[in-house]
Formats: structure tokens, C-alpha cells, sequence
């Protein structure tokens, strides 16, 4: 495959230091203003803490309505828990795949009082048609998430879609996501395949990567290129580590208040009627 037909880098993200939940310290790196462009991911929180004032409290509960959230940690433990009840423990290299559909309350608050606290949390969007669709989750341990080994010692852990014949944890129907943790040792390459109709970016968490001629490093993100490619070309010259997504986007109207992401205005003020009401709990029991 010549080099024409491999995605280049449109834009570097670094992403600004925030906090959320009960003060935790995290980058966010794919905000609002991104969100039309690389449609249909909503938002990319990558934290990265080995101090536990800056995790410790965690996220207590909170209310979500009408998109996916995808956790993957690094290392760590997070306790899940939501208002219908369901509640898992998410350890290093494991993953949550929640679907906020009509809406649910839950909370993720760690499970120690030291050490590293390291991962990333995705929002994807829901179309219209699938918005109000009953809540439910999948924890996904470690052992659940398929990975292979490619050429020059690549490893591949496949969290959602397919990878060289290999399937992921999670396949999505509507926005058909891409999610790979990609370790590349120092010297090697990898081409990824992504359909050239979808968005799609990478974030380097360890060293540094290049994508064409561009150097991707340590905390950045990198918008790929919608430019017809039919593939994302790898290369590292030191150990490095990226996870690279990409997905179908919706091409609908976006309508975000906080944790409520909707069509429309109308659709945002409906939901903060249900949520003062009561419905999400009752929603939430109601799925089981």
C-alpha cells in the first residue's frame, strides 16, 4: 500500500487540565468544539494520577441521558454502581461499555487509597431513533478483550470493532466504533484499515508516534485526515503507546447540556424535567 492511501495527521489536540466528579484531576482532550468534526465521538477524558488527592474522591453519582460512555483503565480500580442497581469492579486493562439510552444515574469511585490511577473515558453518540432506548451496561475484564501480536512485536488489544481478522469486545451497530490500544516497541510499524467514510483520531499516552510526517507525543491527540485513505500508517522510533479510534458518523443535530446530550433544545429541557421528576431511577429499574 503506498503511502497516497494512508490517513496523514489534520490537527496535534493537547487538551486542557480540568477537573470533574469530586475533584478529579484529568485531561480533557476531545471537547465540545470538536464534536462535529470528529462526529460521532462526543468527548475523551485521559487521566493519569499517582496522586491519590487527585482521584481519590472519584466520580459520585451523576445522571447520564442519550449516549455511550467507554472506560478503559490502564491501571487502577474504579467501583461502578447505578441506580438500577448493577455494579461492577473495573481493573487494569478492563473496560465498561455503558449506554445511557433514556437515562440512569451511577457513580465510579475508586477502589484504593494509593498508586497509579490511569485510563480514558469515550462518549459516543446515540442516533436519534436509538436516544431513548432502555439503559444497560458490560463489564469487560481484562481476559474479555481480545489481542493479538503482530509483525516487528506490535501488540493489539481490540476493545471494539476488528483488527486484522480479529474482533473486538464490542461490536455497535449505528456508529460501528473502532477502539484499539496499540504498544508499539522501538523500530516498528502498523497499518490499521479504517473505512475512509469514517472519523477517526489516535491519543499517544506513552512516547512518541509518527503518523506520516508528523510526530504524535506523549498526550497529544491527533485528528486524522478525511482524505479518501483507506488506512493509518504506525511507525515508532521509541517503545510508545496510542489508542487509536474511529466510527461512522450520524451527520445529526447535537443538542448538549452537561451530562444530557440530545437533538434539540426542546428535547434538552424534556430531559431535565424527567431527570427532576424522578424518571431516570424509574427507567433504570424498569430495564432490569
Amino acid at each position: 500500500m503506498s503511502t497516497q492511501n494512508f490517513r496523514t495527521v489534520e490537527k496535534l489536540v493537547q487538551g486542557h487540565q480540568t477537573s470533574d466528579g469530586a475533584g478529579v484531576r484529568l485531561t480533557r482532550v476531545l471537547t465540545q468544539n470538536l464534536q462535529k468534526r470528529l462526529d460521532p465521538f462526543l468527548m475523551l477524558d485521559a487521566f493519569r494520577n499517582d496522586n491519590p488527592d487527585d482521584y481519590i474522591g472519584g466520580f459520585p453519582d451523576h445522571p447520564h441521558r442519550g449516549f455511550e460512555t467507554v472506560t478503559y483503565m490502564l491501571a487502577g480500580r474504579m467501583r461502578h454502581h447505578d441506580s438500577a442497581g448493577n455494579e461492577g469492579l473495573l481493573g487494569p486493562h478492563g473496560a465498561q461499555w455503558m449506554t445511557a439510552g433514556s437515562g440512569l444515574i451511577h457513580s465510579e469511585l475508586p477502589e484504593q487509597e494509593e498508586g497509579l490511577m490511569e485510563g480514558f473515558q469515550l462518549w459516543i453518540n446515540l442516533p436519534a431513533k436509538q436516544k431513548m432506548i432502555a439503559p444497560f451496561y458490560r463489564d469487560i475484564p481484562a481476559e474479555a478483550i481480545p489481542e493479538f501480536t503482530a509483525d516487528q512485536g506490535v501488540q493489539v488489544r481490540v476493545i471494539a470493532g476488528k483488527s486484522h481478522d480479529v474482533a473486538g469486545a464490542v461490536e455497535r451497530p449505528d456508529t460501528e466504533p473502532l477502539y484499539l490500544d496499540i504498544h508499539l516497541p522501538a523500530g516498528s510499524s502498523f497499518t490499521q484499515p479504517i473505512d475512509p467514510k469514517f472519523n477517526a483520531f489516535s491519543y499517544t499516552y506513552r512516547g512518541n508516534v509518527m503518523i506520516g510526517d508528523t510526530s504524535v507525543p506523549d498526550r497529544h491527540m491527533a485528528i486524522l485526515s478525511n482524505n479518501g485513505a483507506q488506512a493509518v500508517h504506525l511507525e515508532a522510533h521509541e517503545d510508545a503507546r496510542l489508542i487509536l479510534v474511529a466510527g461512522k458518523p450520524l451527520h445529526e443535530p447535537i443538542a448538549q447540556y452537561g451530562p444530557f446530550v440530545m437533538n434539540t433544545a426542546e428535547e434538552i429541557q424534556q430531559t431535565l424535567r424527567d431527570y427532576k421528576e424522578g424518571y431516570f431511577e424509574r427507567a433504570a429499574v424498569k430495564s432490569l
